[in-house]
């Protein structure tokens, strides 16, 4: 008696978790349809299968929960284990689980098509109505563009401001470096020799200017030449 009654608990929960596995899988597809951005007005024949079979997994592992707990009522004190105890809870436990789970994702994919139904009523509405109302909708029209011309001059405007700052902010630059360049200047007059030198250096430089300007016309004349 004890061995078959244990038999008979191991197929019973093997086969219990293998709905619970079922019902995971049927999970995954059956919220794609809470989470889908464009969700029809009616339920798909796909949606509706997928719920039938949750409810009848759902149905299925009830009546094995039932099952096991009379297995284990029939048991005596001696024989029935804490572990089998804690293995009916868990299966308890995971059922009403997944009937919440059923529970909520049937809400959520109820006020999401509530949702884009009155979407779509609002939307019919209003091309009815303009529609039968054709200087209304020229109305709306001019509106419309009214607003992007005016996004249109936000954004130029902008873009403006950010061009007055940057043009400010290289003002300021300028005159720093000029105030600099005349505290240079002025220092360098202070200093004996320091003009000389600095005569002679711009010397040096268009004389080197001079040089290299005649050596490119130089070369462009050699070679407009041999050409």
């Amino acid at each position: 008696m004890s061995a078959s009654t244990g038999n008979g608990w191991a197929q019973l929960r093997q086969q219990a978790r293998s709905l619970e596995a079922q019902t995971d899988t049927l999970f995954h597809t059956y919220s794609r349809f809470a989470s889908a951005s464009n969700i029809p007005p009616k339920p798909s024949e796909e949606e509706t299968k997928t719920e039938s079979q949750i409810q009848e997994l759902l149905e299925k592992r009830e009546n094995l929960i039932s099952q096991l707990t009379r297995l284990l009522d029939s048991e005596s004190l001696l024989t029935a284990s804490a572990l089998k105890q804690n293995a009916l809870t868990l299966h308890r436990n995971t059922l009403a689980e997944h009937t919440h789970t059923l529970s909520r994702l049937r809400a959520s994919i109820a006020t999401a098509r509530q949702r884009a139904n009155l979407l779509t009523n609002v939307r019919s509405d209003i091309s009815s109505y303009r529609a039968q109302n054709p200087e209304t909708a020229e109305a709306d029209y001019m509106l419309d563009e009214r607003s992007r011309i005016d996004r249109s001059h936000g954004v130029a405007d902008s873009v403006l401001s950010q061009a007055y700052a940057v043009n400010e902010q290289f003002a300021g630059q300028r005159e720093m470096l000029g105030n600099v360049q005349r505290r240079i200047v002025g220092a360098a007059g202070k200093v004996p020799g320091i003009n000389g030198l600095i005569g002679r250096i711009g010397a040096k430089r268009r004389r080197d200017g001079i040089i290299l300007g005649s050596f490119i016309a130089f070369c462009t004349l050699v070679l407009l030449y041999f050409m």
